[in-house]
């Protein structure tokens, strides 16, 4: 526990206004969670698990803010999800499991380790065989499968993403986006001929997962063009309210073919 005398110099030096280096910064930032965590109520309170959706959303929000664009958000959004992480490694150093030394020591080996063809002596010169390297320097560091280190927590499409992109380091993968389109062809008859729920739930699964490995040979994740399609939807769909609002007419009143006209504008 700090002591109070130390406490209130800490509160003094973080309100401080005053040129600060990069490291002064960063001490400053590590001050004033250690403070929050014993002054404020809520922040003695937190876990690691308490504290892991909150986590989620921060990283939401700053996804949400670079497909905006907008840099002002973007740098309040990346010290959203630093303060996060911050206090991920603090809670850390009270159970005595890990501190900052620690968090970016390992980091740093693992960089190093990983990138053999930067800092050794193996070739790599495209992309591919820099994945392939990655993979299998994993594989010796332990894992019994190329697929321990996929997330539960991910969102679906991007697990399946993960999935595919790892097997397919290895080679396990379709000889061309031909073969995918074959295969999605014929997920697309087995959920039309697919008899009980159950059967159109599993089928319709698989036609995601076909549909997800199709993304990759277009070069595109899956999670980024969907994302992009649901904001460009709900942009459309925004200026078709306007129409509404401004007719006078309630929603109810409108025919399937009049919000149809209505979307063909909004689209335009």
């Amino acid at each position: 526990m700090l002591e109070k005398t130390v406490i209130e110099g800490l509160k003094a030096d973080i309100v401080a206004q005053k040129e600060r280096t990069q490291v002064e910064q960063f001490e400053r930032v590590l001050s004033l969670v250690k403070v929050l965590r014993q002054e404020c109520p809520w922040d003695r309170k937190q876990t690691p698990e308490s504290l892991a959706h909150l986590l989620l959303e921060e990283s939401f929000e700053l996804v949400h803010a670079i497909d905006q664009r907008d840099e002002t958000e973007l740098k309040k959004e990346c010290g959203d999800l630093f303060l996060h992480l911050c206090f991920q490694v603090l809670l850390g150093e009270e159970r005595g499991s890990f501190s900052f030394v620690d968090v970016f020591d390992a980091l740093c080996q693992k960089l190093i380790h990983r990138h053999p063809h930067v800092f050794g002596d193996t070739l790599a010169e495209t992309e591919g065989e820099v994945l392939k390297n990655w993979e299998t320097l994993k594989l010796r560091e332990g894992r019994k499968s190329l697929l321990d280190g996929v997330p539960n927590a991910m969102s679906e499409l991007l697990r399946a993403y993960r999935v595919q992109k790892k097997v397919a380091g290895v080679g396990f993968d379709w000889t061309s986006d031909e073969g995918v389109l074959d295969k999605l062809v014929e997920e697309i008859k087995e959920l039309k001929n697919a008899a009980t729920r159950e059967e159109q739930e599993e089928e319709f699964g698989d036609l995601l997962f076909t549909l997800v490995n199709y993304s990759r040979f277009l070069g595109a994740n899956p999670e980024d063009a969907l994302r992009k399609s649901t904001n460009k939807f709900i942009s459309r769909f925004r200026k078709v309210e306007e129409q509404v609002e401004v007719s006078g007419r309630l929603w109810q009143e409108y025919s399937a073919a009049e919000l149809d006209e209505l979307w063909r504008v909004a689209k335009e």
